[in-house]
């Protein structure tokens, strides 16, 4: 179950009305870096979470007050459109070059939303739901959190740098404060559950399946003979402890693949099903044999 408050989680105040900045804020609320984003992931995040029942708390009570700062971007973006049908008249009266791009604010904020936010990015591109991530393992879930919540904050300083009206300065301030808490939230979640010992993600499959002799080396494709730059990641013990960094040069270990010819009912061309391997023999005799033999044994089962 869910409430609302009809008073805003903090004070969004426009200055001097920016209907091209009414579109930039367009990203923070429907973009891949946006707050829609983060609140439907931590929601689902925390309506799948099984395990520890203080993570699924956590994970409501932030999703929700994700759903606050939508409220929020979703008022900038109508104040900042307060005043733009005027602006737009005296642009077309000017040029009509400019009028036709209306100086770079998005249209569909007048002609599908009445000079209101929409659950869009500053491009106009509807929120996409596949961007949610919610993978039923904590740490990866975390991890994923923090990424999202450092494009979030980066995209948040960004904003704060374009405009200069002191308002949006400040709501921007703000949730990039709300981005800091959020970043280490998560991450004191990871530390919970193991931080660099959780690694590698899940840690409860068994490594003695792995590969091994792959699971800790940096395979480099550069083909030239110039050495691989050192880093970190090229020699010494592995992050999570549990191996040792080395370089290993790319080398074709699979073969030639090799796969099998043409469903016939496919309809391919005809010189793909009889193309003839010396190992194999005619493909299309063979593809026909096994057609007719499943064939002829379904007619005896029925």
């Amino acid at each position: 179950m869910f409430y609302h408050d009809r008073e805003l989680q903090y004070k969004v105040r426009v200055d001097k009305p920016n209907p091209v900045f009414a579109r930039m804020l367009q990203q923070a609320i429907g973009g891949i870096e946006g707050e829609i984003r983060v609140c439907l992931q931590y929601l689902f995040q925390a309506w799948g979470s099984r395990g520890p029942v203080k993570y699924r708390d956590m994970l409501l009570e932030t999703g929700t007050e994700e759903i606050a700062h939508i409220e929020m971007l979703a008022t900038a973006v109508a104040l900042n459109l307060e005043g733009a049908p005027m602006s737009m008249q005296d642009e077309f009266a000017k040029d009509k070059v400019v009028g036709a791009i209306m100086g770079g604010m998005d249209p569909r904020h007048i002609l599908s939303a009445g000079m209101s936010a929409l659950a869009t990015d500053a491009n106009g591109v509807p929120f996409n739901g596949s961007w949610v991530v919610g993978s039923g393992n904590i740490v990866a879930d975390m991890y994923t959190n923090v990424a999202a919540e450092s494009t979030g904050r980066t995209l948040a300083t960004r904003l704060w740098e374009m405009t200069d009206d002191p308002g949006m300065k400040d709501m921007l301030a703000f949730l990039i404060a709300r981005d800091t808490m959020h970043q280490n939230q998560w991450m004191a979640v990871i530390e919970e559950n193991g931080g660099l010992n959780a690694m590698p993600i899940p840690n409860s499959f068994p490594q003695s399946e792995e590969v091994q002799g792959f699971n800790y080396a940096f395979v480099s494709t550069y083909v030239g003979n110039e050495p691989t730059p050192a880093g970190r990641w090229v020699s010494g013990p592995s992050i999570d402890g549990k191996g040792e960094f080395h370089l290993e040069k790319a080398a074709p270990l699979g073969g030639v693949p090799v796969l099998a010819p043409p469903d016939p009912r496919g309809h391919a061309q005809k010189e793909q099903m009889t193309t003839t391997d010396s190992a194999m023999g005619t493909i299309s005799d063979k593809v026909r044999g096994t057609l007719s033999g499943s064939g002829s044994h379904n007619s005896d089962a029925v």
